[in-house]
């Protein structure tokens, strides 16, 4: 991504997300690892961010609405059907005024506002902020959205970013029992190894902060 090209993708995003104050507050990034390990009261001061289905994990903890989701164009909305989100962050490749009619068919309690992310952007991003080239590197030669996510929002100037429900060795996913191998392991840790020496970022999870360095996250 060009210098023009960043700058404009980094403005246009931060002046989505600045009216509901997410660029002042930290983040947690909820991904759909098993067992994700939530700190207690952390959501009186962090934002909630929650990656493809993980958020009928965070529903199933009780936990209310989330203020960020992002899925992939390819997920099943049929494996959560009460999205509730001030905010939803589409992987599409249609023009952005077309995606609430895309959301017309599809099952969700709640989306406040709704945005395209292009999949080259997301690679341009990550590349931008982790300065790893994963171009034929591992599985699919991505990141898996969590970890993009953590560098959207170190991109955009979060103070903080806390990830749970992210792992490099758990099998399987928190809202089903279907234990599906978890893809994209040796690009996740590649750039979250890359990423760890950024002090604004964290982990709620002990075995990620062993796994990559990042440091584990501890109530102030």
């Amino acid at each position: 991504m060009s210098d023009p090209d960043l700058f404009q993708f980094t403005a246009t995003h931060r002046k989505w997300l600045q009216p509901l104050g997410l660029l002042e507050r930290p983040w947690l990034i909820l991904g759909s690892a098993p067992h994700p390990t939530i700190p207690g009261k952390i959501f009186e001061s962090h934002a909630r961010i929650d990656i493809n289905n993980a958020g009928r994990t965070a529903q199933a903890m009780g936990y209310g609405r989330a203020d960020l989701t992002v899925r992939a164009k390819k997920k099943s909305w049929e494996e959560h059907r009460h999205i509730d989100t001030r905010l939803l962050l589409w992987i599409h490749t249609v023009p952005g005024p077309v995606l609430p009619l895309l959301l017309l068919g599809k099952p969700y309690d709640h989306i406040g506002k709704v945005r395209p992310l292009r999949r080259r952007d997301r690679e341009r991003m990550v590349l931008q902020v982790s300065g790893v080239p994963l171009e034929g590197f591992g599985d699919l030669g991505k990141v898996t959205n969590g970890v993009a996510m953590a560098c959207y929002g170190l991109l955009l100037g979060v103070p903080e970013i806390v990830l749970a429900g992210i792992s490099l060795s758990k099998v399987g996913h928190s809202y089903d029992e279907l234990g599906r191998r978890r893809r994209q392991v040796d690009e996740d840790r590649a750039v979250l190894t890359a990423l760890a020496r950024d002090p604004r970022l964290a982990t709620s999870e002990p075995d990620l902060a062993a796994e990559s360095g990042i440091r584990l996250w501890n109530t102030p």
